[in-house]
């Protein structure tokens, strides 16, 4: 390809996972992934402990806000490779018809939002999305997908969100 694969993560809020993982992807995919986020209901606003870890983490933050799927649906959007649900409630909505037939996972992670607690707590639920997301999407980022035929990169594909969850739920 003689551009990056572009990476859409889809969660249903568009303020916290999937915000996060494209971050991630648009820093660890440089030159090969770009990364994108959005939501089926998305709530206008990035969670601000999104944001603070993000910064803390020295990403530029301000490209980052909440917006919809239908912005990567219509005409004008960029080519989408893949798309990656990253909260179970988006993986179980009917997705918009993706324009060039990209590959899709779900890589479901627990919702920091949702998270209660102390504040330490919270926070501390955002920088586990933050380290299970970006265990995945360096596993990916490391595929040799040129070798893969497209049935073996889709279990591929699969077993980075199967592994992962598995990972996470014994931890």
């Amino acid at each position: 390809m003689t551009r990056p694969f572009n990476v859409l993560f889809l969660c249903t809020g568009n303020s916290a996972r999937s915000v996060i993982a494209e971050a991630i992807m648009s820093r660890e995919g440089i030159g090969k992934f770009k990364g994108f986020s959005a939501g089926s209901m998305p709530k206008g606003a990035v969670h601000p402990y999104t944001l603070d870890l993000l910064a803390n983490m020295n990403y530029d933050i301000t490209r980052f806000r909440s917006k919809s799927w239908e912005e990567f649906s219509g005409p004008g959007a960029p080519d989408l490779d893949f798309v990656f649900t990253v909260c179970d409630n988006a993986a179980n909505e009917a997705c918009p018809l993706w324009p060039g037939q990209p590959m899709t996972a779900h890589w479901g992670v627990p919702d920091p939002v949702a998270a209660t607690g102390t504040e330490a707590e919270r926070r501390f639920a955002f920088a586990d999305t933050y380290r299970m997301l970006a265990q995945r999407i360096s596993i990916f980022v490391n595929l040799p997908l040129a070798s893969l035929d497209r049935l073996t990169l889709q279990k591929r594909l699969d077993d980075i969100g199967k592994s992962s969850a598995e990972t996470a739920a014994a931890s």
